[in-house]
Order: structure tokens, then sequence, then C-alpha cells
């Protein structure tokens, strides 16, 4: 049974830590808009993924040198190898590389994404339940 289980739910639970994860650091973007030298940071979701689905942690090289860029709940040190700069971001005169246009539209893609994922998880939690209990939805 826990092998169905896992089948059943870890897809979902890597999706919203990838997702959760990556809400942090468009959030941490849109904080430090106006914070001079900062730069921008992102995931590539899909690739991260794959990556943490394929078991690879932290396969790649860290992309920042600002640990601070990179705070995040402990589950979430693993993600922090598959972090970037975002490219083709224009760098202001303070060194800031944040464009808010871009991150908010990203922070509310994201957030559709981890909404689906968490409304998906609750109905096969529901359906489980069901199932065990010899009820129907």
């Amino acid at each position: 049974m826990g092998g169905l289980l896992d089948q059943a739910f870890n897809p979902l639970a890597d999706a919203l830590r990838v997702s959760g994860y990556r809400q942090q650091l468009l959030s941490a973007n849109i904080a430090n808009a106006d914070t001079p030298n900062y730069k921008a940071v992102d995931i590539p979701f899909s690739k991260t993924l794959q990556a943490v689905q394929a078991g690879d942690q932290g396969g790649m090289a860290m992309q920042t040198n600002n640990v601070r860029q990179l705070a995040g709940a402990p589950s979430s040190v693993g993600l922090a190898a598959f972090v970037q700069y975002q490219r083709g971001s224009q760098v202001g005169l303070d060194g800031n590389s944040v464009d808010m246009n871009r991150e908010q539209a990203s922070f509310l893609q994201n957030s559709v994404i981890y909404q689906a994922d968490l409304t998906f998880l609750t109905g096969e939690i529901k359906t489980l339940n069901s199932v065990i209990s010899g009820t129907v939805i």
C-alpha cells in the first residue's frame, strides 16, 4: 500500500515543494525591488521539478553568491542548487535587476500552479479517504 501512496502523492508533493520554493524566491525579488545591488533570481520550474522527481536534489552548481537570496525552509536546501540569476532584466543605476512587471506576472502564474496542485492533492486525499472508509464522495 505504501508504494501506491508514494506513487499517488510524491509527484504532487514534489510539484508543491518546487512551486512553493519558487514563490519564496519571487516574493524576495518583489520585496527587494528597491534594494541597491539586488539581483533577481528564479528557478526553471520544469527543469527543477524533473530533477527533483529523478532524485537529483543538488546536482547543479550554485548560481548566486548571496546566501541571503536563498534563505528558505530547511526542506528547500536542495532546491537552492537550481537558483539562477534572471536573464534579460535591465540593471538599474543602483545595480538592482528586479523587473516588477515580470515578477508580479511570474508570482501570479506560480500562485495559480501552486493552487491547482494543492486542489488536485486535496481531491486525491478525499478520494483515498472515501475508498478507505467505504463512502461515496
